[in-house]
């Protein structure tokens, strides 16, 4: 078919570029009364116009038919048809088409895997044992599930800090495990890159869990014959256990614990009485405010795996009364965090790196001032086009604040409240 066109295309081109030229040339031109040299030069004028509308035209047609061919080779990857056509479109029409929304996204039910660490129901099944397996704390006492008590603390503890062996107080929060598949970086400086690289942690950090070494690890648990067979059914061969498979099951386990159950899922996924009039207005603040740039995506995390672009940012931002009243500066400096997630934010209180936080709505205006500026006043200006220009800089107002804090609260998963009033633990 293409060809076709091309073999029709090209002479039909050429007739009607002679046709074009002989009748400037021999009708436009005298009626004009151009001389000779003002008709060539008028033909010549519009032979260039044509000769750039035909060269749009192949243009277009090579980027609409041969997508493969044109597209493709620029970005080194396929490109779809409907990629073709907006291509064709935009040469036309050159302004970038633009999402006019924030576009909110449910949670997906399923976290994505490495493709060297597949996961299966054995594998699984040995990841949750080892969660809760305080042979891999020096003195016996501790386990993952000890600082993320899964369902009595939505992930996480309850403490300011994390508390070690021996009773050791550690420098951070503990961040909840649930959900943690969907985050692209791990930890509040966010040094490990994927679950399995940040389960070695805390198993080793001697104010931690404080094991000697991954050796340890290894003929500690080499000496329980159900754990040489768990072992192997999971990881389908006879190989020694290795503390990267430790860690491996361990991060196969955290795969599976997703909470997309939550009253803002239900929303997103199409239930209009899911979210309360306070969770409504609070949603639209979370966005107009400009909370999402940080907070985007179904994580609710610029670190998320799914639509985050940058995992950092600088923690306060701004200069705020509220950075000595909770000790918000690491060694009396602005520091780069990880971006928190916000899912089951409700539930996982005190809040921030230090936990010095115990109300969520103190958080909502701490993160108002320090990140979005919102601790000054309205400013308004005329620019030299003698437009008005405002910046809403004043603080929130407590009914803004409590819709947000209503609205971060839709974003805990109905499970892990229920689990929370039953006062159940462990994994």
């Amino acid at each position: 078919m293409d060809h076709a066109l091309l073999d029709i295309g090209i002479p039909a081109v050429l007739i009607g570029f002679a046709s074009l030229a002989l009748m400037v040339h021999k009708e436009l031109g005298p009626f004009s009364g151009l001389n000779v040299a003002g008709r060539w030069l008028l033909t010549s004028l519009f032979g260039m116009g044509f000769v750039a509308f035909a060269i749009k035209m192949a243009v277009v047609f090579a980027v609409e038919r041969l997508p493969e061919q044109t597209i493709a080779p620029l970005l080194n990857q396929p490109v779809p048809e409907r990629l073709a056509v907006e291509a064709a479109a935009s040469f036309f029409n050159p302004a970038p088409v633009r999402q006019a929304h924030y576009v909110w996204q449910a949670l997906p039910e399923r976290a994505p895997g490495p493709a060297d660490n597949p996961g299966n129901a054995a594998k699984v099944a040995l990841g949750k044992r080892l969660f809760n397996e305080r042979k891999l704390s020096a003195d016996g006492t501790l386990s993952c599930a000890s600082c993320h008590d899964l369902y009595g603390r939505a992930g996480a503890d309850a403490r300011p800090t994390a508390l070690g062996v021996e009773r050791q107080r550690g420098p951070r929060n503990t961040p909840s495990v649930w959900n943690a598949a969907f985050m692209s970086r791990l930890f509040w400086d966010g040094r490990a890159a994927s679950l399995e690289e940040q389960a070695m942690g805390p198993i080793l950090n001697p104010i931690e869990m404080g094991l000697s070494s991954a050796a340890e690890a290894e003929r500690r648990l080499r000496l329980d014959a159900s754990y040489r067979q768990e072992f192997a059914r999971a990881f389908g061969d006879d190989e020694p256990i290795s503390f990267r498979r430790i860690a491996q099951a361990i991060a196969a386990y955290e795969r599976t614990l997703i909470t997309a159950d939550t009253p803002y899922d239900r929303f997103v996924r199409g239930d209009p009485t899911a979210l309360t009039p306070a969770q409504l207005r609070g949603m639209a603040l979370f966005e107009s405010i400009g909370c999402v740039l940080c907070h985007r995506g179904p994580s609710f995390s610029d670190a998320g795996l799914i639509g985050g672009e940058s995992a950092f940012r600088i923690f306060p931002a701004s200069a705020t009364p509220y950075e000595k009243q909770y000790d918000l500066l690491l060694e009396g400096k602005r520091a780069a965090w990880r971006v928190a997630s916000l899912r089951n934010v409700a539930l996982t209180g005190p809040w921030l790196h230090n936990g010095s936080v115990d109300r969520l709505d103190d958080v909502v205006r701490i993160m108002a001032g320090a990140q979005l500026g919102r601790s000054g006043k309205l400013n308004a200006w005329i620019n030299d086009e003698r437009q008005l220009g405002t910046t809403d800089r004043s603080p929130l107002g407590e009914r803004e604040i409590a819709d947000i804090v209503a609205f971060l609260e839709a974003l805990s998963s109905e499970r892990l409240v229920a689990g929370g009033r039953k006062g159940a633990g462990g994994g």
